[in-house]
């Protein structure tokens, strides 16, 4: 990361965070002072419940999964965390790892310890390991006024080291396609400083989705590194700060299919087989946030929080291959570099009344640095056989503000409203700004019963990291040229959302929740792939309409534990008005007259597992359905349905001379059901994907010190 003076903040705030417990308050072990330890957890224990009031929920949909809904995963801790999502409601799974949440293309936002972590271009890795989470929440529908920007759903996670326990555990885990995975993780304090870490490899031969409905990809091998770390220290003055970090490093190989033709093959030869094509990526993200939280017992609370975040892609093609299979060999390396502060406030006034207030600034530098291999065509759109190298390099910056400000008020013992309001501007491809109102009730007929509603007004600002800064005139005359010319600027999505929901304990350990969404979108934001790299673009609809209905059930009992979730939606839009170079005139026109579904929109959607304990042993089963995402022309059709069921089993042994190993063994894709997730039609649309196939994993954990 180049240098810049944030950094050096950071890295004076890493300093003190290190050295702080060493020359500030009581010394020494709290292990060995029974006294001094309690007094740390209480007031951290404080200090959380205060941090967590900072951020209401009233009115939206919460889903939420500790610790042993982790561990119950097929894969347990070691799931990846676009999987783990995908057992909540109202989420779609799509190629490369993707998701979309009630009808929307990415657009989430990511919190750790309710600071934001800013976007990513990464596409397949998972910068974020769900290992250090004590739990992870999806919030959606109609957010408070704290949350911004990514409003589709906003995926809260806080982390562990703050039980100020001493230990850790090391875990191994092999299975099928030459999977390998090592992780280990270490907790502890000393004085009033706690600490967390964890790190880990992995490698497996399928590493992106095959596009070929086959047990085993070709050329898909991949490697990836990830860790985490942090570092809490409660002041004597009953304040915190915190330091956490993060970094994730993975390399991937495209998968090839054989057999395929080449449009582009010179007179002279030379065209290597589909089959040996040797494209890759490589994918890095680092991340750090310095926090500072005032005394929970004032009637004033608020935290200040500093983050920073570097993420880069690089796709490296094959030379020939790509030139002459599609006409272009881009070597594409594009990088972000954003960094922000965040401040939050609370304020107890009276009884019926607390308020709160906050603001933000991001400042972020994209850059992208492209050398395309390319033949030129002649006057007669004849193909020069002389390939010629186009640059195309650029960079560009963008600043956003927010703000707002809201009530969260009691007029009755059973009825909670929150209404408030943020504005926020955003100057990048373009100046934009909103005012955006937001009121959010929950009513509670009973202790059994509540409602909840509400309304949204969002704004979207484009993902700067993805826009390709390019010159399409560099392409003219190329076998590269774009299918059209027009290229107006991407824009801020806005749109209005209403929300509607009911939640019932039907019993002391079930639960029961209906909820309803309507969006109306204008400059509806998408993503496709656009060329050979695979690395997705922004564009607009001019207008969208988004709507479903979700059913969502949970039974939680000692050793047992049992959910469902049906969700059906709509997703549709009209008029590409940025990025037209991307689509054909035929398309363009075609979409300016009527709505179409959305590439990504899948009316139905259905999450169900099971746990249970027998003798000591949890079994699980999990299994999810999906309709069937978009294909053909202008999205007309859908891809079939596909069910995949997944079985687990995990166990403790307490072995002499050893202690404690947590031994565990998933089958996932139990019926080895053959799906396509795509096949590479429909708008905006890549390659063709497959799910992958029934796969066996045999995991061996051993945890120490506690």
């Amino acid at each position: 990361m180049p240098y810049s003076p944030r950094v050096a903040l950071l890295a004076a705030a890493t300093a003190i965070a290190l050295y702080a417990p060493f020359v500030m308050a009581v010394p020494g072990d709290a292990s060995a002072d029974p006294t001094l330890l309690t007094e740390v957890q209480v007031t951290a224990h404080r200090l959380d419940e205060a941090r967590n009031a900072l951020m209401p929920e009233t009115g939206t949909s919460a889903y939420r999964l500790g610790i042993e809904d982790l561990k119950n995963l097929p894969l347990g801790e070691s799931t990846p965390l676009n999987d783990v999502l995908l057992r909540a409601p109202g989420v779609t799974q799509d190629s490369f790892g993707q998701l979309h949440v009630r009808g929307d293309h990415a657009n989430l936002q990511y919190r750790i310890n309710d600071v934001v972590i800013p976007e990513s271009i990464a596409l397949f890795g998972q910068a974020l390991n769900p290992r250090f989470a004590s739990q992870i929440s999806l919030l959606t529908g109609a957010l408070p006024a704290q949350y911004g920007y990514r409003t589709a759903g906003v995926v809260d996670i806080h982390t562990k080291g703050s039980d100020y326990e001493h230990g850790g555990s090391l875990n191994v885990m092999a299975g099928s396609q030459q999977h390998r995975e090592a992780n280990g993780e270490v907790s502890g304090t000393v004085g009033a400083l706690s600490y967390y870490a964890t790190g880990g490899y992995l490698r497996d031969e399928q590493g992106i989705e095959n596009p070929l409905p086959t047990s085993h990809a070709l050329h898909d091998h991949t490697e990836q590194w990830n860790g985490f770390g942090y570092l809490s220290y409660v002041l004597v003055s009953e304040a915190r700060i915190s330091l956490m970090g993060g970094a994730s490093d993975d390399g991937f190989q495209i998968p090839v299919v054989p057999g395929q033709i080449a449009d582009f093959a010179p007179p002279a030869g030379g065209v290597p087989p589909s089959a040996a094509l040797d494209q890759r990526q490589r994918e890095g993200n680092r991340f750090a946030i310095l926090s500072y939280e005032n005394a929970p017992s004032a009637p004033l609370h608020f935290q200040v929080a500093l983050y920073d975040r570097f993420t880069n892609v690089h796709y490296r093609p094959d030379p020939l291959g790509d030139l002459a299979y599609t006409g272009a060999a881009g070597d594409v390396a594009r990088s972000n570099s954003r960094w922000g502060v965040q401040a939050d406030a609370s304020l107890k006034a009276g009884d019926a009344h607390t308020v709160r207030a906050g603001a933000t600034y991001n400042a972020e530098t994209a850059t992208a640095r492209t050398r395309t291999t390319v033949y030129p065509l002649d006057a007669n759109g004849d193909v020069l056989w002389a390939p010629v190298v186009v640059t195309d390099d650029g960079s560009d910056g963008a600043r956003l503000w927010g703000v707002y400000l809201q009530d969260e008020w009691h007029p009755l013992d059973a009825l909670t409203v929150n209404y408030g309001a943020r504005y926020d501007r955003y100057d990048g491809f373009a100046k934009e700004d909103q005012f955006s109102p937001r009121v959010g009730l929950v009513y509670e007929f009973s202790p059994a019963i509540s409602l909840h509603a509400g309304y949204a007004r969002y704004f979207t600002p484009p993902p700067s990291e993805k826009i390709q800064v390019a010159s399409i005139a560099l392409f003219q005359g190329t076998t590269a040229a774009p299918p059209s010319t027009g290229n107006d600027a991407v824009r801020s999505e806005r749109s209005h959302y209403y929300d509607v929901g009911v939640l019932a304990h039907v019993t002391p350990v079930a639960t029961l929740g209906l909820d309803a969404y309507y969006r109306k979108v204008a400059y509806l934001g998408d993503e496709g792939q656009f060329g050979p790299a695979v690395i997705f673009a922004p564009f607009n609809y001019a207008e969208g309409r988004i709507w479903g209905v979700e059913l969502s059930t949970g039974w939680h009992a000692s050793g047992s534990s049992a959910y469902l979730n049906v969700a059906y939606g709509s997703a549709r839009g009209r008029q590409i008005v940025s990025g037209q170079y991307n689509f054909d005139s035929d398309e363009l026109a075609a979409l300016a007259l009527r709505y179409i579904p959305l590439d990504h929109d899948q009316r139905w959607t259905v999450s169900a597992g099971l746990t249970h304990l027998v003798r000591g042993t949890t079994f699980s089963v999990d299994g999810l359905f999906g309709s069937g995402l978009r294909r053909g022309s202008l999205n007309a059709d859908h891809l079939p349905s596909y069910l995949t069921l997944n079985l687990s089993a995990r166990r403790t042994l307490d072995l002499p001379f050893f202690g404690a190993l947590e031994a565990s063994v998933s089958l996932l894709n139990v019926l080895d059901h053959v799906y396509e997730l795509r096949d590479g039609s429909g708008v905006g649309v890549g390659a063709p994907q497959w799910g992958a196939r029934r796969t066996l994993f045999v995991g061996l954990g051993h945890p120490f010190g506690r």
